[in-house]
């Protein structure tokens, strides 16, 4: 479903701050995959999201999407493949704009627009019915400004509308680092439900190293803008936080240098 074949990027190139991002990264993604991507500072998960979102060009390599080589598609061209959730909860909405109104443009994202913008009632029964789901009493809420709701609450929206039409690749950047470990538990549980509901085919960055194990059909390891441990099915179940510590460092041959994952694991 996705290929990402000896991707590279490096930037500030031929500067004193030249960073290596990503070197020549190979990842092969099935239909349905749950994938958990970990890594120290600076691993290259990140970068490796904002590769296949076309938000930075690569500097060599193939990115292949349902097999469409998608290397050089801006990224508004490539918003028709993906959904994305950012760590922070103020972007993938608008403040200003009521939730139907960034619900209706998530779900005429890549249609033909007219000149009518009115929500039509069948189409404000299906938003809350969607809302619902995510177990918030938003439904009830459709015409507060989202610039209203709390973190997690706009957090769970910008999940929404991320899926609202199937995207084929679902993607999440540290989705629930900046909010509380209660509403992050609950921000993760709506999204396991979200992903197993639709089918979707989704990539999680996380900085927790117990919902790496716990989440998802399989969890890789990023180390250096390359892909250093990848383990799933039965293997990744049996998965402790000191086992995953104990791979990083016969991968690398250095120890596990981040705080914020040390903290949470």
């Amino acid at each position: 479903m996705l290929e990402i074949i000896n991707v590279s990027k490096t930037f500030n190139k031929g500067t004193v701050n030249e960073k290596k991002a990503l070197d020549r990264l190979c990842l092969k993604i099935e239909e349905g995959d749950f994938i958990t991507v970990i890594g120290g500072n600076g691993a290259g998960k990140s970068t490796m999201l904002n590769m296949i979102a076309g938000v930075y060009r690569i500097d060599s390599g193939v990115i292949n999407i349902d097999n469409v080589n998608v290397s050089l598609l801006p990224e508004y061209k490539r918003s028709k493949y993906i959904g994305r959730v950012f760590q922070d909860p103020m972007k993938g909405t608008s403040a200003g704009m009521q939730i139907e109104e960034n619900l209706a443009l998530a779900f005429r994202r890549g249609k033909r627009r007219g000149f009518a913008w009115g929500i039509k009632s069948e189409e404000r029964e299906f938003y809350k019915s969607e809302l619902k789901k995510l177990g918030l009493g938003l439904e009830t809420r459709l015409k507060s400004k989202v610039g209203l709701l709390s973190g997690g609450q706009r957090q769970a929206v910008t999940l929404l509308m991320a899926t609202l039409v199937d995207p084929r690749l679902l993607l999440l950047d540290e989705h629930t680092a900046a909010l509380d470990p209660k509403t992050a538990k609950r921000v993760l549980d709506i999204t396991k439900d979200i992903i197993e509901e639709k089918k979707l085919t989704a990539l999680m960055v996380t900085h927790n190293m117990r919902d790496a194990i716990n989440m998802g059909n399989r969890l890789i390891m990023m180390h250096e803008g390359r892909l250093i441990y990848d383990v799933k099915g039965e293997e990744k179940k049996k998965l402790t936080v000191e086992a995953l510590l104990k791979k990083f460092e016969e991968a690398s041959n250095e120890e596990f240098a981040n705080d914020r994952m040390m903290l949470t694991k």
